[in-house]
């Protein structure tokens, strides 16, 4: 199925689109934008809730903006695919390099975000945004602990309640989808079964490359089967239980990116009674908001770019100890 040009006009394709828009927001800081490329009742789903509406769009942006007035980000990958003939689903990795003078002296901070997209008739309906603010906590010699007790986790509403699509190969949480590259689909999806939920580490060497590459949290660089194994230990540690929902998922090719890439959007669903590594465990559930783009060369996984935000994680347990603060700040 072609996709009607009313998808992304006035720019040439949807990853023109993406990248066009973006600026426009974000570099030029025209953030009276939004009001032209988001629908009124859009809704975003963020590490530490949902937001409803355009309005809290728009403050949440101001806010972000106001805080790091000096920050730029780039697209390093879009992963696009169509939803029907006037709509597509986006899953864009924005990379950013900055530096800020404090006290005469410079602070590089570098992090990853992904924002998944679904836009129809060239305007947003709803959004999954996720960013690695523990870059920015490390960087910055700002303690994680500290910086979580300074938010909220406010809760999820809407399609982030319901339950995991039956076949999120035919269609994912954003819409019916097209049949595209099922075997590197099904290949991905065995993959987070296999090893991310069932725990048969061993299998990493089934689906990945020895030479592979994971960029996640942190800012940090993982290589090789063995680190990569130890990588997701240490993730699930703290919550023995954790099991991995895909609720979305969506393809492209394109030399510009260096081929086939697969995007996943997951949930982590775990309880904080394992190893203490966020404070005193509180034997309470938690979701853990997720996106995953997998670099597929001649039928193997030779890069993940994994993006989650363990800030809010921590916001989120801390709420479920009753010692989070009681005003509901910024979750955009």
């Amino acid at each position: 199925m072609s996709l009607d040009p009313v998808a992304y006009l006035p720019y040439k394709d949807p990853d023109d689109f993406i990248r066009e828009v973006t600026d426009r927001i974000w570099v030029d800081r025209d953030i009276d934008h939004i009001v032209e490329n988001y629908e009124p009742d859009s809704i975003v789903h963020t590490s530490l809730g949902t937001v409803v509406g355009r309005d809290g769009v728009i403050e949440g942006s101001t806010i972000r903006m106001s805080e790091a007035p000096g920050h730029i980000g780039q697209a390093e990958d879009v992963v696009w695919e169509a939803r029907g003939n006037d709509a597509f689903l986006s899953s864009h990795l924005v990379f950013s390099a900055d530096e800020h003078l404090v006290e005469g002296r410079p602070l590089r901070i570098r992090k990853r975000t992904v924002a998944n997209c679904l836009y129809r008739r060239g305007r947003m309906v709803e959004e999954w945004v996720v960013r690695d603010d523990l870059a920015d906590c490390l960087q910055s010699g700002q303690d994680p602990d500290e910086a979580a007790r300074q938010l909220t986790f406010q809760g999820y509403t809407g399609s982030m309640l319901e339950e995991p699509p039956n076949d999120v190969l035919l269609r994912g949480v954003s819409g019916a989808r097209p049949d595209a590259f099922r075997p590197e689909c099904e290949m991905v999806l065995e993959f987070i079964d296999e090893v991310w939920t069932r725990r048969r580490l061993h299998r990493v060497n089934d689906f990945m490359v020895r030479d592979l590459f994971l960029h996640t949290t942190g800012d940090r660089t993982v290589i090789r089967p063995e680190r990569y194994q130890s990588d997701l230990l240490a993730m699930v540690g703290p919550f023995p239980d954790a099991r991995f929902a895909v609720r979305d998922i969506q393809t492209n090719h394109a030399p510009r990116y260096a081929g086939l890439r697969v995007a996943v959007l997951w949930t982590m669903h775990g309880t904080y009674r394992g190893v203490p590594a966020f404070g005193a465990l509180t034997g309470q559930p938690v979701t853990v908001l997720g996106v995953s783009q997998f670099l597929i060369q001649e039928g193997r996984i030779v890069k993940e770019v994994r993006v989650y935000d363990e800030i809010s994680l921590r916001a989120q347990i801390n709420a479920a100890r009753g010692d989070g603060p009681q005003v509901e700040a910024n979750i955009y």
